[in-house]
């Protein structure tokens, strides 16, 4: 037996250990150089490791959940069938069924997918509890994604309650990027002095604006929501308000002002929170901000997004669209020191120049970092926001500069 001892490789930027997320082998398995065999997650983000020879495992270390350091040993392999070319591949380890595999859109036999195969470790569990080879798969997702639906394999049966069933509970294990989500959650609600700030905006002259641009897009421009023109009048309130465009860096109790605004966008995704940025977001015209923020929300909504791509924000807008409701009360993005919510745009009525009229109001939620910045602040920059969004020319009218 000839054994190579594969260690928890440093993943950079002084990172010391990292998570478990999911194995994707276990001992007796036979895998090839290159193939995944666990994801990881460091405070920074998610990484895939691939196996770094042919071989048979003989042994892994952790199970999803545990850390290992950094240096530690990670999975063992036995090289030795591997060097004498016997290693059996891992499709052949477990044939599939027939039923599973006439489920599945498959390629043809003389046809199988090379390179690395893009689906999620949930889709890749099930493949291998139904013996489906995902080298065979056709995928119907972006760029030949294999998703659910192309697996074939229905959903398991819940089995039937007992006559007299007690309560029934379930435990989930909190890893990975939710372990991740709530640690960062935590510490900025217990280590930050959060405080709130309402603000409402008749964003009527606002709409009709999106509306008229959406009439006459760009080629290859997808609709306008708000989120980009609130991003560009952002970026102009900030010239204004530079104190709330900072990081804090706590270990050396320094405030850090940028002059760049890099917009951090929350977006809901199937693995959680997360908050890609849109960087130099004053240097972009409206229709590049509005492309730059789909182009980023697809890729964490599908598990592309680089760790460049979800770092470096220095102020978050968030938003729950139609879910938006009346008011919220959102968590500052740390080292950040505030954070924007956009609230749902409905049609209300109002008092006008001593009349009722229907006019569409939304609500801004914001939280500022009370230590870094006063109310008085926090309030007269969200009334410049406020007072872009109600006159939205506004918001494209190069500012005249003091001499």
């Amino acid at each position: 037996m000839s054994q190579f001892v594969f260690k928890m490789p440093d993943l950079g930027e002084g990172t010391v250990d990292a998570e478990i997320v999911a194995w994707h082998t276990k001992p007796g398995d036979a895998v090839t150089e290159d193939q995944l065999i666990v994801e990881v997650m460091t405070d920074k983000a998610a990484v895939e490791v691939p196996a770094p020879v042919t071989g048979r495992v003989i042994s892994i270390t952790g199970a999803p959940g545990d850390k290992v350091a950094v240096g530690s040993p990670l999975i063992v392999f036995d090289t030795a069938e591997a060097t004498a070319g016997a290693v059996t591949p891992p499709a052949a380890l477990e044939p599939a069924p027939p039923a599973a595999a006439a489920a599945v859109a498959a390629l043809p036999a003389n046809a199988a997918r090379s390179g690395r195969v893009m689906t999620s470790p949930a889709n890749r569990r099930r493949a291998r509890e139904a013996g489906i080879d995902l080298a065979t798969v056709v995928g119907s997702g972006p760029n030949g994604r294999i998703l659910r639906d192309d697996l074939g394999v229905p959903p398991k049966a819940a089995p039937a309650a007992a006559a007299a069933a007690g309560p029934e509970t379930s435990e989930i294990k909190v890893i990975g990027m939710r372990r991740l989500i709530a640690e960062r959650m935590s510490e900025a609600k217990r280590n930050i002095p959060h405080f709130a700030y309402v603000e409402e905006v008749d964003v009527t002259e606002l709409e009709s604006l999106r509306s008229h641009l959406n009439s006459a897009p760009p080629p290859g421009a997808g609709a306008l929501s708000y989120l980009p023109l609130v991003v560009m009048a952002l970026t102009r309130v900030l010239e204004s308000f530079p104190q709330c465009n900072v990081l804090y860096d706590a270990a050396r109790g320094v405030l850090v002002r940028h002059r760049a605004v890099h917009v951090g966008i929350a977006a809901q995704t199937p693995d959680g929170l997360k908050v890609p940025v849109v960087r130099n977001a004053g240097s972009l015209g409206l229709w590049e901000v509005a492309a730059e923020i789909r182009r980023l929300a697809e890729r964490a909504r599908t598990g592309k997004s680089t760790r460049d791509e979800l770092v470096g924000s220095t102020i978050t807008i968030t938003s729950l669209g139609k879910l938006g409701g009346i008011a919220s009360t959102p968590i500052i993005n740390a080292p950040e020191v505030a954070i924007i919510g956009l609230n749902k745009a409905v049609e209300r009525p109002v008092v006008l120049n001593g009349a009722v009229a229907v006019r569409r109001i939304m609500n801004l939620s914001s939280s500022f970092d009370h230590r870094f910045v006063d109310g008085y602040d926090a309030a007269a920059m969200i009334q410049a926001l406020k007072e872009l969004l109600e006159h939205p020319a506004t918001i494209f009218i190069p500012k005249v500069k003091s001499k």
